[in-house]
């Protein structure tokens, strides 16, 4: 099979950036709609309430992962059964755990207001919110598949589109529900139901479109033990993976609250401006995911490397663009953000960390879209569980000790230690024509 080149690269990386940026544009409209209002619990509420989505959906982004890995391997080595038998499976379980949401929906809400301190009127409103929203969750878990698989057909131009209609319609119906309407939190939540019910049905439409050279799906995959085992337990690992992820950056929110507002604040929009670089750098990720399962699948390990060095090299560029936006802009950066001066300042202070976790996070994320396509689950969970250890020590002393600077040396040794261990797992897929056994 033909070596990446850059154009081909490019091809598959651009749209994954663009659809990375649609994302945080739907909740900006959202906040910038319900900003408006005269009564600030709407917005309070449907922050709150996020949260339980944000953390849920995101745990669950092992069904999008584990699906393109798996279908990009079989792209590659031309097994077009394989490829359709890997999304009815993957379907299957996105189905399953979208109505056990839904069945659950109530003991999940009352568990999860209860972790949350909101005050009375402001947990109204999330409540509001999450009883719309709550509706979408197979919509939701079913658009992850297909977007998986689309990345795993070398289709990132499907999943753009499928992107943008979900985020665009969602911008629209906020405007509908909220603005012409009046329905605030709640009408935040159904503007999110009605999108993802909407981009599904778009995105199924793509799917039928791209499914004419596969069979016809069979229930019969679904009793193929070995296969159905082989995406559960990619799923499993990437799960706990994404978990101790989760876990890491819930505790350094957490602690951040105990040193007072304004270190709150500033670390959450450090943390914002942060992500911001990557969903940038992701977006190089999810094409290697693409390309090293695809080379995966069809036995080419110079490709593997070839495309894993591809992605390295644009990573590289993203990160030193934005080091020197952060070096020579912090103030502007942080200014466009709030105009609370002592939150500037102090974010200001932690500005030099926040450009270190870049810089080593870039690679951890590469390294992520790298095993996810060569399906190499264990390698990214055993990563994740020493990242997370790393960083346990540091937490502990910032409390112990009320240190602020100690949250972000954990911060940095826990984005530091996923590069390392994921770079030296590379190591030997990097010599080409060897090819390591699955973990």
């Amino acid at each position: 099979m033909k070596r990446p080149t850059q154009k081909e690269f490019l091809r598959l990386a651009v749209p994954n950036v663009l659809t990375n940026l649609t994302v945080p544009l739907a909740g900006l409209i959202d906040m910038a709609l319900l900003g408006h209002l005269e009564d600030v619990s709407p917005l309070a509420g449907v922050a709150l309430a996020s949260l339980i989505f944000d953390y849920t959906y995101w745990t669950l982004g092992f069904l999008r992962m584990g699906t393109t890995g798996l279908t990009a391997n079989a792209y590659g080595a031309r097994d077009r059964e394989a490829s359709a038998g890997v999304f009815v499976r993957s379907a299957f379980i996105a189905l399953l755990i979208g109505l056990a949401i839904l069945v659950l929906q109530k003991p999940l809400g009352d568990l999860s207001f209860l972790m949350l301190s909101g005050e009375a009127a402001v947990e109204h409103q999330g409540r509001l919110y999450f009883d719309m929203r709550i509706w979408a969750a197979p919509a939701t878990l079913g658009g992850y598949v297909i977007v998986g698989w689309m990345l795993g057909m070398q289709r990132a131009r499907a999943a753009l589109l499928y992107s943008t209609v979900l985020n665009g319609l969602n911008i629209v119906m906020d405007y509908i529900f909220i603005y012409k309407w009046g329905m605030g939190a709640a009408g935040a939540g159904l503007a999110t139901m009605v999108a993802s019910y909407g981009a599904l049905l778009v995105g199924l439409g793509l799917m039928l479109r791209f499914w004419e050279d596969h069979p016809k799906p069979r229930l019969s995959w679904l009793a193929e033990r070995d296969k159905l085992m082989e995406l559960m337990q990619l799923q499993r690992d990437i799960f706990i993976r994404t978990l101790c992820m989760i876990t890491t950056f819930f505790l350094f929110t957490n602690l951040s609250a105990t040193f007072g507002q304004v270190v709150l604040a500033a670390n959450t929009i450090l943390f914002r401006v942060l992500n911001t670089a990557a969903y940038f750098i992701d977006g190089f990720a999810y094409a290697l995911e693409s390309l090293a399962g695809r080379f995966q699948g069809s036995n080419d390990p110079r490709g593997v490397r070839r495309s894993l060095l591809l992605s390295l090299y644009w990573n590289i560029g993203v990160v030193v663009v934005f080091i020197q936006l952060f070096w020579f802009a912090d103030r502007e950066i942080l200014s466009w953000l709030t105009h609370h001066v002592p939150v500037i300042e102090a974010a200001q202070r932690y500005m030099p960390y926040v450009s270190l976790c870049l810089l080593m996070s870039g690679f951890a994320y590469i390294y992520d879209g790298f095993f996810i396509g060569l399906t190499r689950g264990r390698i990214l969970r055993n990563s994740m569980l020493v990242s997370i250890a790393g960083f346990a020590p540091f937490a502990l002393y910032s409390y112990l000790t009320q240190n602020q600077e100690a949250l972000w040396w954990g911060m940095t040794a826990f984005m530091g230690l996923r590069a390392l261990t994921l770079a030296l797992a590379s190591r030997p897929y990097m010599s080409a024509g060897l090819e390591p056994a699955r973990s």
